[in-house]
């Protein structure tokens, strides 16, 4: 079960109201922050940005691939262990905007995980340390440590 905090709202739905969970500067700045990331080639300065600029929690010798995704509006919500990698075209969520509420959860990622590319990782999980995640997955429950999970639904393979 992923772990997330719920907020109902009232009336339109909660992604229509998003500039009241969180202010339009930050979206805007973290927008064009990650934007560059995603086009960089450059590892040390993408860990740079995450880390400094972003908030998140970046490993020593973490790598994120061209076009990677995390969220816009809370990545401070993403801790990744050391030496992992996040495959080409990936998203990291730690929202939900859904039509009568919205939901926030930290994703947690270990180290020495490998995240195959066009992976989608949903609010409020946890990946263990030495885990593998097939490419094209969406992760939305927790992956135990040393083990290998693939698809959508996510089966685990090993």
């Amino acid at each position: 079960m992923r772990k997330t905090d719920r907020y109902p709202v009232e009336g339109p739905n909660a992604l229509w109201q998003i500039y009241h969970t969180v202010s339009k500067w930050k979206a805007i700045r973290n927008f064009v922050f990650i934007q560059i990331t995603r086009y960089s080639p450059s590892l040390r300065m993408k860990n740079w940005i995450y880390r400094h600029i972003l908030g998140m929690t970046v490993g020593e010798h973490t790598a994120f691939a061209l076009m990677v995704m995390v969220d816009v509006f809370f990545p401070e919500k993403i801790h990744i262990g050391n030496n992992t990698i996040i495959g080409y075209n990936t998203t990291i969520l730690a929202h939900e905007y859904l039509t009568k509420e919205y939901r926030l959860g930290d994703v947690h990622i270990g180290s020495h995980v490998m995240v195959g590319a066009n992976t989608t990782i949903l609010p409020g999980v946890t990946i263990g340390d030495y885990a593998i995640i097939g490419a094209g997955s969406v992760v939305h429950k927790d992956v135990a440590p040393h083990s290998f999970v693939a698809g959508n639904p996510l089966q685990t393979i090993r």
